[in-house]
């Protein structure tokens, strides 16, 4: 059994207070926080002095691969994007296009300090493949498209994922059912989907409610909105991840409720695509857990964390025209403590806390822009930035040190999803 000790850390508790501390860490989980024996036997030691410890990020929806169009197609409209430009070069990806997108996406991860993201393509075999090689903590769904030729296809695929993948790599991957969004998935499809899920225990990861079109055509089509079709099919019963969430009304918030659906939270991609503005303010009083994501690199366009905590924090105290309405502690529990329960691992990760699995993030305060340190929660959410990130832990192993990648070839993949991306848009 492995230990290592993080000596001397500002930690950030559970409580959201902070304190200078040591971090024991005992094979994949925290063993105490606080005094160490001084006869402790470590089998590595960091020195974190003037190095802030928080749990480590979580991504709650993202399409990792997409990072092989970014900058291909900005500033169009979603559907225009969709089915113009990224749908034809997603066609024409193969199963190692998607791994190589895939790693690039996490090595980009690792580096802006997240140890969980939630993924949504296709391929996942390949993602999980990545997840298990280099050390980080994954959600994957195989996304579906239920109106395609391969949707019955993929719904296999995704069963196949589960039985194959679910609590592999030393139980850091998770598996969730896929179905893309109503609009691409039918009400049959979605109750087959469920069925299925239901069957092996899986819960579902689907976009909902993002654009206003969207919902003006579900309810043409169905006279009800999205969330409430969602009740329909069964599809809530399963336990929910929905993305964006964007254009919902308190009927909807209430069903929501009801059924304990999560919302991923993507403030920068939903700016850029000019989704609109999620009511999070209402949700939060409502009860619902809501954790930020960056969604696909294609759409935001980055994977960057932190960024998506000071865009939170921002974006809703200027469309309240309330400065308390999400404030810096609340903004950084979405992208760590919120997050790790909107993609239903609230129970293992998300708190720097005895028993829970050590998936830490540590940032470098030797920065203009951590001084002076009159709040440290605060500085992490308006000042800190993502280059600041020093040292990354998933379950233990150290996967980021002093910057330095330590389970990928930085420049192997870098040479790999360039030439990948190069030839899909030929």
């Amino acid at each position: 059994m492995a230990k290592l000790l993080l000596k001397n850390a500002t930690v950030l508790l559970e409580d959201g207070s902070v304190k200078e501390s040591n971090i024991l860490i005992d094979n994949d989980t925290i063993e105490s926080i606080g005094n160490i024996d001084e006869n402790c036997q470590c089998d590595k030691i960091l020195d974190c002095t003037n190095k802030l410890a928080i749990p480590g990020f979580v991504n709650t929806h993202t399409h990792a691969a997409m990072t092989l169009l970014r900058s291909y197609a900005d500033d169009m409209q979603l559907m225009d994007w969709l089915e113009n430009k990224i749908w034809p070069v997603e066609a024409k990806m193969k199963s190692d296009d998607i791994y190589w997108g895939s790693m690039l996406a996490i090595a980009e991860m690792i580096k802006t300090g997240t140890t969980t993201f939630a993924d949504m393509y296709s391929e996942m075999d390949r993602v999980g493949d990545a997840v298990t090689e280099t050390g980080i903590r994954g959600v994957l769904s195989r996304g579906m498209i239920g109106v395609a030729p391969n949707g019955q296809q993929a719904l296999q695929e995704n069963i196949e994922l589960y039985k194959n993948y679910h609590n592999a790599a030393d139980g850091r991957i998770t598996v969730m059912f896929g179905p893309h969004a109503p609009y691409t998935c039918p009400p049959d499809f979605l109750r087959q989907v469920a069925g299925e899920a239901q069957k092996v225990g899986a819960e579902i990861h689907i976009h909902l409610s993002e654009t206003i079109g969207e919902v003006e055509n579900c309810m043409k089509q169905y006279n009800m909105s999205p969330i409430a079709l969602m009740e329909e099919t069964g599809i809530f019963d399963c336990g929910v991840l929905a993305a964006h969430s964007v254009h919902v009304s308190e009927k909807d918030i209430a069903i929501m409720k009801k059924y304990n659906v999560r919302v991923a939270h993507n403030p920068g991609s939903n700016m850029k695509l000019a989704s609109g503005i999620a009511p999070i303010p209402a949700m939060l009083k409502a009860g619902l857990c809501v954790g930020l994501g960056t969604d696909g690199t294609s759409s935001n366009n980055n994977l960057d964390m932190l960024e998506e905590v000071n865009l939170v924090t921002l974006l809703h105290k200027v469309n309240t025209l309330d400065p308390l309405v999400v404030p810096a502690l609340t903004g950084v529990k979405m992208a760590t403590e919120y997050g790790a329960k909107t993609v239903g691992l609230g129970n293992i990760v998300g708190k720097i806390a005895i028993g829970y699995k050590a998936d830490i993030t540590l940032f470098n305060m030797n920065h203009i822009q951590w001084c002076p340190k009159h709040d440290i929660v605060s500085l992490l959410a308006y000042s800190a930035k993502s280059s600041h990130v020093d040292t990354v832990v998933v379950n233990g192993k150290i996967l980021l040190e002093h910057g330095r990648l330590t389970t990928i070839d930085e420049e192997r993949v870098l040479y790999e999803a360039s030439n990948r991306a190069m030839n899909l848009v030929k």
